[in-house]
Formats: structure tokens, sequence, C-alpha cells
């Protein structure tokens, strides 16, 4: 893609390819007081949510440069992570490295964006890895991000899980990616979910919670768009879809629910909460149809990394390999695209 090109795309596309400021970067969701009133009584017509999820990709077609600025854009707004047990420093450096530079200089240079400063939206990590992911990322913007509150279960007692999450931010984490206690949904017992979450929301300080509701294990939509509520007045700054260690992980018509959710919040209150689906997200194809969800639904402010992230490491080397094709024509083999 010529400079002019990527200039013709961009006026074509939805993002704007500097970032957004560090003051819009801070923007908080102060919660509210609990409101059953918001949400109680809900009702969530399966079919049709269903439906509208089937038909965004059909009637929305992104080709050749206005498909490459959408992957472009979708890799600002990756959370690239690593949650393995065999988790390393070592792995953690390379995967900041990746996050500083996903695209391989030449496609850069394709695109015609070499300066463009493109990186990814944070990187994601354990607790104990957060030092490491601190300080491979020194000199940059990229926010760490670290799960807590005993991930991917949320079992173990409050006072361990709001432990971790001190830990977490001591160590320098910029974001805390939370999980619920799924019980309290199930059982609907929504007082006990709101000040589990509050008291995480405190134990954040500066730093933003991501709160992970697992919606693979919530049951019904009434449940998602309730859980999603609930953590939105009790303060959490995204709602996430999943662990990515569910049976179930993200799926376009729970994301549906999840921002009408985000949407109904956003004008009962006047806050701005991010959205973060997370699993079963694999090809350049998924990061198409997640931005258009969000495009309709939401608006283009919703397509930046302040209030849409992508929790789809895997994601990023078919991103990688399409826009070669791209600027070549051709397809380099995967092994040439690997994360880590």
């Amino acid at each position: 893609m010529t400079a002019d090109a990527a200039t013709a795309a961009h006026s074509q596309t939805v993002f704007d390819p500097v970032p957004p400021t560090a003051d819009h970067n801070r923007m908080r969701n102060p919660g509210i007081a609990l409101a059953p009133e918001m949400f109680e009584g809900h009702a969530v017509n399966r079919s049709a949510a269903e439906r509208r999820a089937a038909s965004l990709t059909a009637r929305r077609s992104v080709k050749k440069a206005n498909q490459a600025a959408w992957l472009v854009n979708a890799i600002r707004c990756i959370d690239l992570t690593t949650l393995s047990g065999d988790d390393t420093e070592g792995r953690v450096h390379r995967l900041c490295a990746k996050a500083r530079q996903p695209l391989a200089p030449r496609i850069l240079e394709g695109l015609g964006i070499a300066g463009m400063g493109l990186t990814t939206g944070a990187v994601c990590v354990y607790p104990t890895m957060v030092p490491h992911a601190v300080a491979a990322l020194e000199g940059t913007d990229i926010p760490v991000a670290s799960v807590a509150t005993g991930f991917p279960a949320g079992l173990t007692p409050l006072p361990i899980r709001l432990a971790e999450i001190r830990y977490a931010v001591e160590e320098g984490a910029d974001e805390i990616d939370i999980v619920i206690t799924r019980e309290h949904v199930l059982k609907r017992e929504w007082n006990a979910l709101y000040d589990e979450i509050a008291q995480m929301r405190e134990a954040c300080g500066h730093s933003h919670l991501k709160a992970i509701l697992a919606t693979g294990e919530l049951e019904t939509y009434r449940n998602v768009y309730a859980a999603s509520m609930v953590a939105m007045q009790a303060g959490a700054d995204f709602i996430k879809t999943s662990t990515g260690k569910e049976g179930v992980n993200a799926t376009l018509p729970v994301s549906l629910i999840m921002v009408r959710a985000l949407r109904d919040y956003g004008m009962e209150t006047g806050h701005r909460v991010g959205f973060k689906p997370a699993g079963g997200m694999k090809t350049a194809k998924d990061a198409l149809a997640w931005q258009i969800l969000m495009k309709e639904e939401l608006g283009n402010d919703w397509l930046r990394p302040d209030l849409f992230r992508l929790g789809a490491s895997s994601m990023l080397a078919d991103i990688e390999r399409q826009l070669e094709h791209h600027v070549t024509g051709r397809y380099a083999a995967s092994h040439r695209h690997a994360i880590a």
C-alpha cells in the first residue's frame, strides 16, 4: 500500500492512527450505587440476538485497502497474552518485543505506515510475570495487564484475591483482569457480586479494572446482561467475556448482549466502559467481525484501545499473514509470524 493509498484507506475506515492522549487513557468509570432496576426484569430475546449477531458480518464486506486498515486497527486493540504454567522471563520478554513491533518492517513499509509507531494495546501476564513485562516495555506507552483473583476459576477466598490484586499493582500492573464469582450470578446474589467487584476496584487503586464474566458459565443471556450491569455499577472500567479457559468463550451473540448493556449503562449514567472479548478468536476474520460489532452497536469511539481490546494473541499471527499477502500478493509460511 502506498502512502496515498493508505491515506485513502484511512478516509474510508474507522480509526485514527494517532493513539489516544494520556488523559484519555486515564478515563475511569466511577461506578454508581447498586441499581437492580436497571437489569432486573430486563428481557433478552435469544433468537433475535442471535439473528442480529449473524447479520453483522453478512451485511458488511470489508475488502482490500479497507480491510488492511481495519486489521491494523485490530492490532492496536490486541491484549497480547501469555497465561501458561510454563511462562518464563524469556517468554515474556519475547512477547513484549512483539508488542513493541507487532508487524515486520517490510510489511509496515509496504503499508506506508512505517512511522506510525504501531504497537499492541497491552501485554497481559500472570502477577509474578509483571516485573518482567514492566522492564521489557520500559520507555513505551504499552500498558501491562495482569490477571488476578485466582484466575481462571476465581474460587480462592476473597482476602487472598484482593491481596493478589494489590501485589500485581505494586509490581507495576496498569490493568487488572479480575474474575467474578459465577455462583453469585447463578444464584442472583447481586449485592454479593457488587460488593466483591467494588472491593476489587478499590484494591486496584490507580490501575484499571477489567471484569471477566466467564459468560460461557452463566447459563443465560439474561444473566450475562445482569452481570455486565452489576460489574459496571461496581466500577469496572472494562467488561470482558471470558478467561479463555472455559468450554465456550467469546461469541458474537453474547458479545452483542454485553455491548447493549454498555450502551444502556452509558445512556443512564453518562459513563463509558470498555469491552474485551477473549478466547476462541484466532483469525483475521474474527478481528473484523468483532470490530464490525463495535462500530454497528456503539460507534467509532469504541474502536480505540482505551475502550476496546481483543484478548486473542494467536490472532496476531494470522493478521500479520493477511497483511503480508495484501502487500506482496503471497502468503508467508505461518512460522514466519510466530508470536513468541
